[in-house]
């Protein structure tokens, strides 16, 4: 098959997909649901193949509420049969009245006019200011035919939910799938993996969200949305028993945290920050007692971060305030110490080439080969030794077919909960032939979705050489510190890697144009490399005047 000729959908993909999801919820999740959405699939599944689709059809799009005369699916043999089938099953119901946004959303601007008798060169927000705000508009004023909506797009929600374990990805993911473009590694999917272990779990996870939806109601400007204190207040006596619930519990707090914050209710901010285990909780409290002047227990927390930080912003920002603390407390200045990178001076010829490419041109005088490769080598390199560990099933990591990590990858926890499989994993790491083995392990997983694996971008070729030539020690201390935090520490890598002949012969080098300065994550790595002994420059670029 050609991998650059166009992918065609199949004419009903979309039906195929829903069913997809169905039967997944039901074969993992069908113990908790509530037997209004038992009913739903139930009418569904006994829905004719066209009703079906048209039902996927609908409840795919904005509505709420939809123009029966102006639906046109062709691959639909029968869609006035479809639309009585889904009346009759009552998952489309039809509605005599609109509310003014709806009306608007549904008819065209000449339609309006037309209608209500009035000049056509008025704008649509004219016309519509012209109708009763506080009354239902009758649909046959614009139109004979019917305005009709499907039913039960909470119940869609919550079947998504459960399926994709979050609320952001839908039915789109599915055509990612279908079209080829991502193709995902078979993990395991079961019911004793899944992440809501009960109906109590689930509706824990949908209160915390209906918190979350109101707050974000607020920030839109709704007119009818609760108030900052009332939402803090409602989150306060939200208290989640399920670890399903905990993060987003966490975001939920920081999020109304950090508005109440801006809002000058610093005392407030705290009590729901302390509710949360998530940074930037614990930096933003040390933040707030420093501003209130209680110095000592912004130090306290501070010392705890640095002892045990959740993640690497979170230990950069306590010890960024520390010196601050110390010096109101005791009147000692304490800076922190001043970073000296290896340098190298770059007098470069600028044409149309990136700044990067210029400097791998240059530096190909002095070494064998010189690479472009950012943060793609050494994020592909640690994804391809730790593969099996990344796609272990474990409760909870993988609640459906398209994920590219699982869903802790980023989160504090994913190194713990691994413990005993990435320890198994770095001795294996320690005495094997790491060239032979990351080049058997890009051959095996190549082409499968790993958001750490650029196969686009990263060859077999750059794979084994550079686990030929960058000692075994140097990999596994980098590997260490993603570990710690794989969200944060996965960037900030030196722009070039320069290869030399034999092992140990390396150099990996940042490059900046004139101007430009290094990055809080690149910095990071910088000292991390070294405080270990592994070479790493930054090559300062000054232009040659023509």
């Amino acid at each position: 098959m050609d991998a650059t000729a166009p992918v065609e959908l199949a004419p009903h993909y979309y039906r195929d997909n829903f069913l997809r999801l169905l039967d997944t919820v039901e074969r993992n999740y069908e113990d908790l649901l509530a037997p209004a959405e038992q009913a739903f699939v139930s009418a569904y599944r006994a829905l004719a193949f066209d009703a079906q689709c048209l039902y996927v059809r609908l409840i795919s799009r904005v509505g709420p509420w939809f123009r029966e005369e102006q639906l046109d699916y062709p691959e639909l043999n029968a869609l006035p049969a479809a639309v009585e089938a889904l009346l009759s099953a009552g998952l489309l119901v039809e509605t005599n009245v609109l509310s003014v946004a709806e009306t608007g959303s549904l008819f065209s601007r000449q339609s309006l006019a037309q209608a209500m008798g009035l000049d056509h060169k008025l704008r649509k927000a004219e016309l519509l200011a012209a109708l009763p705000e506080d009354e239902p508009i009758p649909v046959a004023l614009f139109t004979a035919g019917r305005v009709i909506g499907p039913v039960g797009a909470d119940i869609v929600e919550v079947l998504s939910l459960l399926f994709f374990g979050n609320r952001h990805q839908g039915l789109t993911d599915f055509v990612l799938s279908d079209l080829g473009v991502a193709r995902h590694y078979p993990y395991t999917v079961d019911r004793s993996q899944r992440l809501f272990c009960d109906r109590g779990a689930l509706d824990e996870y949908l209160g915390c969200a209906a918190i979350a939806d109101a707050w974000w109601a607020l920030r839109e400007g709704a007119i009818d949305a609760i108030d900052l204190p009332s939402l803090a207040a409602l989150a306060l006596d939200f208290s989640p028993s399920y670890s399903s619930s905990l993060r987003r519990y966490a975001r939920l707090c920081n999020s109304l945290a950090r508005d109440l914050e801006r809002a000058g209710e610093g005392e407030a901010a705290l009590a729901l920050y302390a509710r949360s285990d998530l940074h930037p909780a614990r930096e933003r409290s040390a933040r707030i007692h420093e501003r209130a002047e209680r110095y000592g227990q912004a130090a306290e927390i501070c010392e705890t971060i640095i002892e045990q930080p959740w993640g690497e912003e979170e230990r950069d920002a306590a010890q960024r305030i520390m010196p601050r603390l110390q010096r109101a407390l005791t009147g000692a200045s304490q800076r922190r110490p001043r970073d000296n990178f290896a340098r190298i001076e770059l007098a470069l010829t600028r044409d149309n080439q990136s700044v990067e490419l210029l400097a791998a041109n240059a530096l190909a005088a002095n070494w064998p080969d010189v690479y472009y490769v950012e943060n793609q080598l050494m994020n592909s390199l640690f994804g391809l030794a730790f593969w099996e560990q990344i796609f272990a099933p474990l409760p909870g990591a993988f609640h459906h077919p398209f994920q590219s990590v699982p869903a802790d990858m980023y989160e504090q926890g994913f190194a713990e909960r691994r413990e005993a499989l990435l320890a198994a994993r770095l001795d294996e790491l320690a005495t094997t032939d790491l060239s032979a083995e990351l080049s058997a392990a890009w051959c095996r997983y190549q082409g499968y979705q790993c958001r750490w694996v650029n196969w686009r971008y990263v060859d077999e070729q750059l794979i084994t050489r550079a686990a030929s030539i960058i000692p075994r020690e140097h990999l596994l201390a980098i590997w260490r510190r993603m570990l710690f935090d794989p969200g944060e520490n996965r960037r900030g890598f030196p722009d070039l890697l320069a290869l030399g002949e034999s092992p140990g012969q390396y150099c990996m080098i940042e490059v900046k144009a004139p101007g430009d300065t290094l990055q809080d994550s690149q910095k990071r790595w910088l000292r991390f490399f070294a405080s270990h002994d592994i070479p790493a420059q930054v090559a300062w670029v000054t232009w040659n005047h023509d």
